[in-house]
């Protein structure tokens, strides 16, 4: 898929933010096709809950809090030290849990590394944006009985995402793009100091 985009003009070199869940295969797919530089912002939500279900429901809604409240912090060496006072404090009595939350702990980081202000920052640190569209093109997917072949189940899937781009509003944060394009050159060349208000 991500060589298919690149065929059709997607520029490899430009710097991107890539905001994953926490699969494997597409993780592996955007570090070989970009390179081991790539910055991938890990779904926070996703996170969340593959670290709650390795909770008692009696631990869950205290943990869930204390991860939100994490996330909401704009510096990130605040929010990396609250994540980690969380893990330390599951690592005893639920050390799967714990793993969990460590694991690809930087990546749910990136956008507090990148200080990607406010609105921005709620929209890009989750895959809910994608996920959302995917919904509403299951929706009109599901109504079809019989998909023939490969290139009709493709018009289908086409058909599905225009319909769903009805529903599309303004990212929040939309205005904050600039910035985040300059952070992530920064990132790419470390010659642009950008101060975020």
């Amino acid at each position: 898929m991500l060589e298919d985009l690149i065929r059709r003009g997607l520029d490899p070199a430009r710097p991107r933010l890539y905001v994953l869940d926490g699969g494997k295969a597409i993780h592996k797919a955007v570090r070989d096709i970009f390179g081991k530089e790539a910055l991938i912002q890990r779904c926070q939500v996703h996170k969340k809950r593959n670290v709650l279900s390795y909770l008692p429901e009696s631990e869950q809604a205290n943990v869930s809090v204390a991860m939100t409240m994490a996330y909401r912090e704009f510096e990130y060496e605040a929010a990396k030290g609250k994540l980690m006072g969380i893990a330390n404090n599951l690592e005893y009595r639920y050390p799967k849990a714990a793993a969990s939350l460590l694991e690809g702990l930087e990546e749910t980081l990136a956008v507090h590394r990148l200080k990607i202000p406010g609105m921005l920052r709620e929209t890009l640190c989750s895959t809910n944006p994608m996920e959302s569209a995917n919904s509403a093109c299951r929706g009109i997917i599901r109504r079809v009985s019989n998909f023939g072949d490969g290139e009709m189940a493709l018009r289908h899937a086409a058909a599905g995402f225009i319909e769903a781009e009805r529903g599309f509003r303004r990212i929040k944060g939309y205005r904050q793009l600039t910035v985040l394009m300059a952070m992530l050159e920064n990132q790419t060349t470390g010659t642009i100091e950008i101060e975020t208000a």
